[in-house]
């Protein structure tokens, strides 16, 4: 065959195969964020696997060892002098993520990573009260946004990458890669989803959650026995109990951003914050004589599911958690929330007749649900965690709690896409934290 035949024939290929692509617009859009999502999830997923596996062992041994608590205050100094001199770019966490996606600017400094797994290791290693979501998001989105200048991504690409890491942290975090996905695409813009993000996040979430896995990683299992049939007088129940899930979840908010603020006015030095926070929270757990409401309280949280727990449990968390991450401590606010809604919903056993495990069930994930405005989210992550039979009660109590939690929520930077009520159209476009 002639150089000139061989040239005419690759001219042809190359020809169609642009014709072939412009007709199908989509194929190298997947081909795209099918590669960017292996790379990410890849690693995510190990960051995640990791970090859990050193939550596991640090609980333990703290268990072990509960003098170590004693040494909180001095922890907290720690972290606080670690953001104050180092880290104030990477303080506002979760906040930095979901502005970004609102507003790409500067590449999220890699040391956001280190940083938030330090301070987060540091806070359940020495008895604070917090979660692992925070640092699973803000872990993710540091890895991430490093590869937006080596893969060229415009700022509409880099939007999708920050949405795709926070589905891959929070899937792999908690193994449940559909909520991930979701709450990706749902957290930062109330009312609203970007669906021009689906693939990359449900891509990203599923391969974090496969490698995180990989690395033999456990998840807690939970379970709910019973779930009753569905009847008019037993949806009025799950609604009552989505209403108090739902104040619950709008007074923890509030709490949070008061008593931050409390913190911040009386004061001046950020270092001396968590230290302070430190001192009072290891005299509260001296005096109580437990740990039960320290650290990300899983066995209490298992425990709501199999009988019916104190109805001051959940308040108690709640200060504790409050108290904690006012101060300056890292971690998320997640997990706690679980332990805050498991706890209320298997309490409201005592006044609700259903079933103690579908109640604690419900609140577990519809607290979290108006706290982070994300019902949709939250409930896919319960038929993920429990199955499908409780579906229909947790849709309800998921979104009965997301609108009666008002324009609050723990991410002071998600934007208002779309109000919870008419009467608040004002609100329209506003971040909840300047509401």
């Amino acid at each position: 065959m002639s150089l000139k035949k061989e040239k005419s024939i690759s001219k042809k290929i190359r020809l169609n195969t642009f014709a072939f692509f412009r007709k199908f617009p989509a194929i190298p859009y997947l081909i795209k964020w099918l590669c960017i999502s292996l790379i990410i999830g890849a690693l995510i997923g190990t960051a995640s696997a990791g970090f859990l596996q050193s939550l596991n062992w640090l609980t333990n041994y703290r268990e072990a060892n509960l003098w170590i608590i004693a040494l909180l205050p001095l922890a907290g100094l720690s972290i606080g002098l670690l953001y104050h001199y180092y880290g104030k770019d990477v303080e506002a966490g979760n906040n930095l993520l979901i502005e970004t996606i609102h507003e790409p600017k500067q590449i999220i400094p890699f040391k956001m990573m280190p940083f938030v797994y330090i301070g987060t290791i540091a806070t359940h290693l020495f008895g604070g009260s917090a979660g692992r979501e925070g640092t699973a998001l803000q872990m993710a989105g540091a890895i991430a946004d490093q590869f937006s200048k080596p893969f060229k991504l415009s700022p509409e690409d880099r939007k999708t990458l920050i949405i795709a890491a926070i589905a891959a942290g929070f899937g792999s975090v908690f193994g449940t890669p559909l909520a991930g996905a979701v709450f990706g695409m749902e957290v930062f813009l109330i009312g609203r989803l970007r669906y021009s993000s689906i693939f990359p996040a449900f891509a990203a979430a599923i391969i974090a959650d496969i490698v995180t896995k990989l690395w033999n990683t456990p998840h807690t299992h939970y379970h709910i026995d019973l779930v009753p049939s569905i009847s008019f007088i037993n949806l009025g129940y799950a609604i009552l109990a989505g209403a108090a899930f739902g104040l619950c979840a709008a007074a923890f908010s509030k709490a949070l951003r008061f008593t931050s603020s409390i913190f911040k006015i009386k004061i001046k030095y950020p270092p001396l914050r968590p230290f302070i926070g430190g001192l009072i929270l290891v005299v509260i757990i001296y005096f109580s004589g437990t740990t039960t409401y320290i650290g990300l309280g899983i066995p209490t949280i298992v425990e709501a599911f199999n009988q019916q727990m104190p109805p001051y449990s959940f308040a108690i968390k709640m200060a504790l958690t409050i108290l904690t991450l006012a101060a300056g401590f890292k971690g998320g606010e997640v997990t706690p929330l679980f332990f805050i809604g498991a706890t209320l919903g298997s309490a409201l056993s005592l006044f609700l007749p259903l079933p103690v495990a579908l109640l604690a069930g419900m609140g577990f994930v519809a607290v979290f649900a108006g706290a982070t405005n994300t019902p949709i989210a939250c409930t896919l992550m319960a038929l993920e965690l429990f199955g499908s039979e409780c579906g229909v009660y947790v849709a309800i109590a998921c979104t009965v709690s997301y609108l009666l939690s008002g324009h609050t929520g723990i991410y002071g930077k998600q934007v208002v896409g779309e109000t919870k009520n008419s009467r608040f159209s004002n609100y329209l476009n506003r971040r909840i934290g300047d509401i």
